[in-house]
């Protein structure tokens, strides 16, 4: 036996002796002291939220404890803490969030996408598998989040920090994870929301239709269409309408990117409207549309901005909004318009966001001005209020 073999014969005897005979090594943490306990922000029914504090548990040789560093609230969010559509009460909100890693199983050694992954790493989340071979990391077609659970929209159970309004969040062993370090705190909390985006805009390259020279109407400027214009702008194409009823948002879409502006409130009527479309584009109408809002209104509105043989990417309804009236002869059939519909994103499309969020920054998109609040963790009740009133673009919970 070497010297070298005999250190190692005496430190697992050492271990050993400390374990009770089992030499497994344990779950790695970072040398600053991770508390005992975690507050979350749990829904405990409609509009309120109560801080509450639960045990951190012991982390599995397949699981990572992350510290909470900020989140954005989404539309969803808001959604569920005014109605509860999903049935999810009690609950700890929030899919937006990154933080850093604190202690780490030791199966766990890289991301989701192959990247190294360790302690002190920025992360995000994207979707926990259900055992569904059609989800899968380079298959941009087969199937997007849908099939697969999402952290902040997970029924409570005897772990409780499933979300990330919360200290701290448990990710479980089958879920994905991406090492985000080289992003700033502001781009990471865009990542969910951006990655919608990437989404939306690589399915409406499916129709052939958009391209550089593309005439393009975003029609909804919160942060998701604001999004959208940046991804578009970031992609090359310059001629983009952005239509909304606000003119700060609106002004906001002119700084993102678009080109020219359209406030609906100034128009009497979809003819008046799309009128309105046709002369921001010098008297064109427009070869592709997002429509960007859970209006069922806003949906019918936008087929007459659309020319003939131009494309629409539906992607504003996350819940059920309602009905939209529409003539299929008129908007769909005689004007030939190729239709995609969009909800949420791919794994793939989470990769694509780190590079877009890289890019926008490259050309000077004002994305670190899309986050216009921040509230602290026990402040999270006027957080989401603070979205239902459509006060700014972007709410973020921050520890």
């Amino acid at each position: 036996m070497t010297e070298q073999q005999r250190i190692e014969d005496i430190v697992r005897r050492v271990v050993e002796n400390i374990s009770g005979g089992s030499s497994a090594p344990a779950p790695k943490s970072l040398g600053t002291a991770i508390p005992k306990t975690s507050r979350v922000a749990m829904l405990t029914d409609k509009e309120h939220f109560e801080i509450k504090e639960y045990p951190i548990p012991e982390i599995g040789d397949d699981d990572i404890l992350v510290k909470m560093e900020g989140c954005g609230v989404c539309g969803t969010d808001a959604h569920e803490f005014k109605r509860d559509p999903f049935s999810l009460i009690p609950v700890v909100l929030g899919h937006e969030g990154t933080g850093e890693i604190v202690k780490i199983g030791k199966n766990v050694t890289r991301d989701s996408a192959g990247k190294p992954l360790g302690l002190g790493d920025k992360v995000v989340t994207c979707m926990i598998f259900k055992d569904n071979p059609d989800i899968t990391m380079f298959d941009l077609n087969k199937q997007n989040v849908g099939g697969a659970d999402v952290y902040g929209l997970l029924p409570d159970d005897d772990v409780h920090l499933n979300g990330w309004y919360a200290d701290y969040i448990v990710i479980r062993g089958g879920s994905t994870v991406f090492n985000v370090s080289n992003l700033d705190l502001d781009q990471r909390i865009l990542i969910e929301p951006a990655a919608v985006l990437i989404h939306a805009v690589e399915r409406a390259k499916t129709t052939g239709i958009l391209r550089f020279n593309s005439r393009v109407a975003v029609q909804g400027c919160g942060p998701i269409g604001l999004l959208c214009i940046a991804v578009l702008r970031t992609m090359g194409i310059e001629n983009i309408t952005a239509v909304d009823g606000n003119d700060k948002r609106l002004d906001f879409a002119l700084r993102m990117g678009a080109t020219a502006t359209v406030n609906f409130k100034n128009f009497d009527g979809r003819d008046a409207l799309a009128e309105g479309v046709k002369e921001s584009f010098g008297g064109y109408l427009a070869d592709f549309a997002f429509q960007c809002t859970g209006s069922p209104v806003a949906h019918a509105n936008i087929y007459k901005f659309i020319r003939n043989g131009g494309g629409l990417c539906e992607l504003g309804f996350f819940i059920n909004g309602g009905d939209a009236t529409i003539n299929p002869h008129f908007d769909i059939c005689a004007k030939e318009i190729t239709t995609v519909g969009s909800w949420v994103y791919t794994l793939r499309d989470y990769a694509t966001t780190f590079d877009f969020l890289k890019r926008a920054k490259a050309i000077g998109l004002p994305l670190d001005e899309l986050i216009t609040h921040k509230f602290h963790l026990a402040d999270a009740n006027e957080a989401l209020q603070t979205n239902l009133r459509q006060d700014g673009l972007k709410i973020a919970i921050i520890p």
